[in-house]
Order: structure tokens, then C-alpha cells, then sequence
């Protein structure tokens, strides 16, 4: 039997998963999580064969997670699921030890293929993935330079892109709006940017916003 843990800040979201779950007699849902501390807390606590982690989540962000669930539970795979595209996190994510990463608009089928594979210690990649996987393997080289960014910045950086005012953002990460401040200038400087119109530019040239 695979134990599953679901952590989703959204108690819809982890309704709809439960409901898929319980479909299939060989995964058992042991639990939910609604924040990042309450993971933790039952990571520490329970050992899982998957967990299903939403990479936006208040407080430390789902790649910060992923890294602390690594270090505390490094045998457990962890599912990245998300409504951002692949090309803003996947490969983040990948090299942080998830062993997948799923857009929340995945089909139940293709969802339980995925924590089936992850329980047996195995990747699963979607098709997509792969194609942006295969063109960073074939270009080591030439690394866009929006990966100079942390993983903090890099998301600051995509909400921005996406609309979001710095206010929002930091309502989103559990952050002060002088802190998300903080994180701009971070990213203008290494972007060689000057204003957010920049950033938005910037992030619909590399395909990071759709």
C-alpha cells in the first residue's frame, strides 16, 4: 500500500485529491497538511511513500519544503504539483529531489501513473518536461540568466511577471511588502533591469509566464 500525504493551503484542492485517491485500493491517504510548519511537523512524525506537495504555499515556498523534506526524509518521494507552467519550476524542482513535477490541470490517470512511479523510487517526466529537459542538456552551456536567481527571487520574479502587486505577494509568502521590496531590487540587479515593466518583458521573452 502507498501512504500518501497531500499538502495543498487550499482545502478544495486537497478534497479533489482525496476523492481521486480513494478511487485506487493500492494508495491509502494517510493525511493532509494545509502549510508548510503542519508538513514538517507530520513528515517528522510518519513515514510516507509520497508526498503531493503544491510548490505556492504561504510561509516558505513548496522548493524550500522540498529541500527541508529531503534532508528530514530523504528515502520519501515528493510530487510537485502545480498551476504554473513547467518552464517557471520544473527543473528547480528536479534538482532539488522531487521526483516529479505535475501541473494541478493533470489528469487523474496520468496523477496516479505518478505516485505509483514515485512510491517505486522511480521519476516520472511528463512529455513536455522532457522536451524542456532535453534542451538544457543539449545547451549545459548557455543557461538562461534567470537562474542566477535563489529559488525565493525566482518566485518573487514569476508573480511579478504574472500581475501580482508586491502588496499581494507578500500576503502570498506570509512576507512583509518591505521584504518583497527587497527581493525586486535583488532581482532588477542581477537581471540588469530597471522597473517591473522590465521584469514582466524579461519573463514573457524566456516563456517563464504564459
Amino acid at each position: 500500500m502507498i501512504k500518501v500525504l497531500i499538502t495543498d493551503d487550499h482545502p478544495v484542492v486537497r478534497q479533489g485529491i482525496r476523492q481521486i485517491l480513494a478511487e485506487y485500493s493500492d494508495i491509502v491517504l494517510v493525511d493532509e497538511a494545509g502549510g508548510g510548519s503542519e508538513l514538517l511537523e507530520k513528515a517528522r512524525e510518519t513515514q510516507y511513500d509520497v508526498i503531493l506537495l503544491d510548490i505556492s504555499m504561504p510561509g516558505k515556498s513548496g522548493l524550500e519544503l522540498l529541500k527541508d523534506l529531503k534532508v528530514l526524509r530523504p528515502e520519501t518521494a515528493v510530487l510537485i504539483l502545480s498551476v504554473h507552467p513547467e518552464t517557471q519550476y520544473a527543473i528547480r524542482a528536479l534538482k532539488s529531489g522531487a521526483s516529479g513535477y505535475l501541473p494541478k490541470s493533470t489528469l487523474p490517470t496520468e496523477l496516479i501513473t505518478a505516485v505509483r512511479r514515485a512510491a517505486a523510487g522511480k521519476k516520472y517526466i511528463t512529455s513536455s518536461l522532457a522536451e524542456i529537459l532535453a534542451t538544457d542538456f543539449e545547451q549545459p552551456d548557455e543557461k538562461p540568466i534567470y537562474q542566477s536567481l535563489s529559488d525565493r527571487e525566482f518566485d518573487v520574479l514569476c508573480q511579478l511577471a504574472s500581475g501580482t502587486s508586491i502588496k499581494e505577494i507578500g500576503e502570498n509568502l506570509s512576507l512583509s511588502a518591505k521584504t518583497i521590496s527587497t527581493y525586486r531590487e535583488r532581482i532588477l540587479e542581477k537581471l540588469s533591469l530597471k522597473t517591473t515593466a522590465d521584469i514582466i518583458r524579461f519573463a514573457i521573452q524566456e516563456g517563464l509566464v504564459d
